[in-house]
């Protein structure tokens, strides 16, 4: 009951707060540009910086994982499902997505809600952090609930899986860590 509310918002151009491994996340549909642009309003983070894109398997990033060689595609699916989002070449994500850059960063996250969550929307979801841009990213459902629970449209009921802070970015190819 409580996905499918869920994906009914996130289907009608809503913004929904859930929980990852470590932190909370803003989700919408990465297609639709009026509920990016309110994450990014919610978030006050400017459009330039981009946005992680999830998704429940590697299916909705074919097209970026295709432009990696086999052993770098290798490594970024032996990472996955997991906390570790990689910066890849852009195919098919939108600029408002990829901040105007030519990659875009993507991740098959380890926590089962927001799989299942990716799974039932049926394709690919922005998941960025829920905090303002520079503040720390929320870890409780409580904080979620008192510092967004006005701006977004629900929020998920769920927890963490407990990791410590977001996920890591890493630079697909050169493996350089953003953070």
């Amino acid at each position: 009951m409580a996905l499918a509310r869920a994906v009914h918002l996130l289907e009608t151009g809503g913004v929904v707060a859930h929980a990852l491994e470590g932190v909370w996340g803003l989700a919408c549909d990465p297609f639709d540009a009026g509920a990016v642009a309110r994450v990014l309003r919610i978030k006050q983070r400017p459009v330039s910086k981009g946005l992680i894109v999830v998704a429940a398997s590697p299916a909705p990033f074919a097209e970026e994982l295709g432009d990696l060689s086999p052993t770098v595609r290798d490594a970024v699916l032996a990472s996955w499902p997991g906390a570790t989002t990689w910066v890849v070449p852009n195919h098919s994500f939108p600029a408002w997505i990829t901040g105007g850059a030519p990659t875009v960063a993507i991740r098959v996250p380890a926590h089962a809600q927001a799989r299942a969550l990716a799974e039932r929307f049926g394709g690919a979801l922005v998941s960025t952090s829920a905090n303002l841009s520079g503040w720390p990213p929320a870890r409780s459902e409580l904080v979620v609930r008192r510092h967004f629970g006005r701006t977004v449209d629900w929020v998920l009921p769920g927890a963490t899986a407990g990791r410590r802070g977001p996920s890591r970015i890493r630079v697909a190819g050169s493996g350089a860590e953003l953070r």
